[in-house]
């Protein structure tokens, strides 16, 4: 059964991880709805087990709270390889405002083809590697579940997505958002993250307690994604909302200087789900009909994931 907060569906995932075919595909619509009117939900009972999850938020304390010369040392280089630290204001989402005041760490799956790139592991904390390997693995077996049932809302073969992602071109990211300092007045709309969608197929976004999250109704409101316990925030990024004709919408959000924590460390993680990249994001047949064509032509996941990159960095 979907529940809402201000708005935004929780939705039980146990029903389509465990339950019969006519429960999969109640669970299946109901993330149809969500995807369509929100873009946006929350997904309780995913299966991500919680001490992982734990784990993980620790060492991503743990790395951020390095001195800035040893982040550094693994700094984000270009779009291309899109792995490494970023400081703060270094990115900026929304490209009419300054940069963005967090700090971030990208690292991908291993990749086995020639040339391909490779994470910037840094020195400490020494147990990083491995917590981040695993909590990749787990995110990767989350991602698939959620995109079976995107197959099976869109009257799919149940395989569909998760073919199309089975090399894994994906995107962990670590967020850290620091206290800002007394008497902080932003600067020309600055904000801890500026307004954006996500650029591939979908996001799995956990949070810690302190909120932020803010996304913006079909109405142009924005209202707050209050953190849940138990859950991870679902989004259906730019290339979702190309390959179903809008069926499944791109929402912007954003995060934003809560004056309640704006003293207060905020981190959460980010895994991006990208399609592999020589993927062709073309139209699915049951997203369109004679009176509802095709909006956009065919383009390559990679070819879309660089052009945003670009924009972002500007580089």
């Amino acid at each position: 059964m979907a529940d809402k907060v201000q708005g935004m569906p929780v939705i039980d995932f146990g029903p389509f991880l465990e339950g019969a075919e006519v429960e999969q595909r109640a669970v299946a619509d109901q993330m149809r709805q969500a995807s369509r009117e929100w873009g946006f939900f929350y997904l309780a009972h995913c299966g991500m087990p919680a001490d992982r999850l734990a784990q993980t938020f620790a060492t991503s304390k743990d790395f951020f709270a390095l001195p800035t010369e040893e982040k550094q040392a693994v700094a984000w280089q270009n779009a291309e390889s899109n792995r490494g630290y970023v400081g703060i204001r270094r990115e900026r989402l929304d490209p009419s405002r300054p940069g963005d005041l967090k700090e971030a760490f990208n690292l991908a799956p291993d990749q086995s083809e020639p040339g391909a790139h490779k994470n910037l592991w840094p020195a400490a904390p020494p147990h990083f590697k491995a917590v981040m390997n695993g909590f990749l693995d787990e995110c990767i077996h989350t991602a698939d579940r959620v995109l079976e049932a995107f197959a099976l809302a869109l009257d799919q073969p149940v395989d569909f997505f998760v073919d199309a992602h089975n090399r894994h071109h994906h995107t962990l990211r670590l967020l850290h958002y620091p206290p800002l300092p007394e008497g902080f007045q932003p600067h020309d709309g600055e904000s801890r993250a500026g307004a954006h969608t996500d650029y591939g197929s979908i996001t799995l976004l956990f949070q810690d307690e302190v909120g932020g999250l803010e996304v913006r109704t079909r109405a142009g409101e924005w209202i707050r994604a209050t953190p849940i316990p138990g859950t991870v925030v679902v989004n259906t990024g730019d290339l979702m909302h190309r390959w179903t004709n809008h069926v499944f919408c791109s929402t912007p959000h954003r995060v934003n200087v809560a004056p309640e924590h704006c003293h207060r460390d905020r981190y959460s993680i980010a895994f991006f789900c990208h399609p592999n990249k020589d993927a062709k994001i073309t139209c699915i047949d049951s997203c369109t009909t004679a009176e509802n064509p095709p909006i956009y032509d065919s383009i390559t996941a990679g070819q879309h994931l660089h052009e945003k990159l670009t924009d972002t960095y500007g580089a």
